[in-house]
């Protein structure tokens, strides 16, 4: 029953979108007045709207042909920007040149874009998640199909595009989701003369560009912990390393390493004089981000990776080091700040990071504990509450480890959560319901 539903939903979506592209806006009105007329017109007794028919169906007739005769043949080039925001409007230009021997005028540029439609196995799980196939049929409606909906990328005119040359077009548009957004190529239509189908020539250009997680701005926030010693120190932060902070100099002993021989030393007193250096202490928090539920597809998964990118931005900016902790296909720990890595590379992360499936949260808890050593404080984004994620806080706080919880919540949840292990630090919890992030996150001090 699920398959026949979503081949349905593909072939009725199919249809949509090409007549939207295929049809103007005035075809769509003859269409439509001739469908009314049609009906309204069975009765040739009591009125005369019957004798619009010829009329419309001749308009029809005489523009269909057209959607066979372009013969025009032309290259493009897009110019994308590196990154992308989801709810952020996004523009770029796309160069068309006109590779025949005639002027190319009224011009429209679509794009095409790569999975337009959901593949079976993610349209059933979202279908299933929250029961909503059982209301109805209307399986094309945009609140039950949200997750799967493609930005609406509106026709863009092109100027007359003489022989041999290149026109301009500038595409807007709103990317509703993050993750990798994949063009196919362009589509250019050209009306035919009454203005009401268009006729379409392809051009192959694939091309992809990262839609990053939305964010939301933050009030100054005091992070919990203190510094502690990282091992390797600040260099060890930025480039993978074991030296330290430089001190001073002084005589060489068995087994220093070579690199830290100082030559011109050397070449003065005549032995070998090596460079003394000196451990770090500073700050390096941990960012763990729940990624175990059901629905992947879940608006409350989606506002915590939002959260959690946030929350990523802000730290990034106080020079410490931030280590994203996360379960994906397998456990992650990506460790940015002091140079080792910058804001774009975490957020490139995150605007990839999918739903666990059916992994098991111990391994994000063992991924977390064994890094708790190093740490001076843990920023914590949950899906859930429940027995399991308090532990871990629970023994977090045990290591010494201080925690800031922020819990994402549906919409309706009416009852006030019990901070369980920080009921003696309440201003450390915090719970952000769906449709009040913003305000919620307004309030974190």
């Amino acid at each position: 029953m699920f398959r026949i539903l979503y081949w349905f939903y593909r072939f009725f979506s199919w249809l949509r979108h090409r007549t939207l592209r295929r049809v103007s806006r005035a075809g769509l009105a003859v269409g439509a007045g001739f469908l009314i007329i049609s009906t309204v017109g069975l009765d040739t007794e009591n009125t005369v709207a019957y004798q619009a028919i010829p009329l419309l169906l001749f308009l029809l007739m005489a523009s269909f042909p057209f959607f066979f005769f372009f013969r025009g043949r032309f290259s493009a080039e897009r110019l994308l920007p590196r990154y992308g925001t989801a709810g952020v409007p996004f523009s770029y230009r796309v160069l068309v040149r006109n590779l025949t021997s005639k002027t190319q005028s009224s011009l429209v540029l679509f794009e095409d874009l790569v999975g337009a439609r959901p593949g079976y196995r993610d349209w059933a799980a979202f279908q299933r998640a929250a029961g909503r196939w059982q209301d109805s049929f209307r399986l094309t409606q945009t609140r039950r199909l949200a997750p799967f909906k493609m930005p609406r990328m509106n026709e863009s005119p092109l100027p007359p595009v003489p022989p041999r040359q290149e026109a301009e077009a500038r595409v807007e548009f709103t990317p509703l989701r993050r993750g990798l957004l994949r063009f196919s190529g362009v589509v250019l239509a050209r009306p035919d003369p009454l203005g009401l189908t268009r006729a379409f020539a392809n051009v192959p250009l694939p091309q992809t560009v990262l839609i990053l997680p939305k964010r939301y701005p933050l009030p100054p926030i005091a992070l919990p912990g203190r510094t502690k010693y990282q091992h390797g120190g600040v260099t060890f932060a930025a480039d993978v390393g074991q030296s330290e902070e430089f001190v001073s100099l002084r005589d060489y002993r068995r087994g220093d390493p070579l690199r830290h021989i100082h030559w011109r030393s050397w070449a003065k007193v005549g032995k070998p004089i090596v460079k003394e250096f000196e451990d770090e202490f500073f700050v390096r928090h941990a960012l763990v981000l729940d990624t175990f539920i059901a629905d992947s597809q879940s608006e409350i998964f989606e506002e915590a990776v939002s959260v959690a990118a946030s929350f990523a931005c802000a730290v990034l900016n106080q020079e410490s080091l931030l280590d994203l902790l996360f379960v994906g296909p397998h456990a992650f720990c990506f460790t940015a700040g002091r140079g080792l890595a910058y804001t774009d590379q975490m957020l490139e992360i995150l605007a990839s990071v999918r739903a666990s499936g059916e992994a098991s949260f111990n391994i994000l808890e063992t991924l977390v504990l064994q890094q708790a050593a190093i740490l001076s404080g843990c920023i914590c984004v949950f899906l859930d509450w429940n027995k399991q994620r308090q532990e871990l806080v629970k023994k977090l706080k045990a290591l010494g480890v201080p925690v800031l919880v922020v819990v994402i919540a549906p919409a309706n949840t009416s009852e006030a959560m019990d901070p369980g292990p920080l009921a003696d630090e309440p201003h450390r919890f915090h719970v952000l319901k769906l449709g009040k992030i913003q305000e919620s996150l307004a309030r974190l001090s």
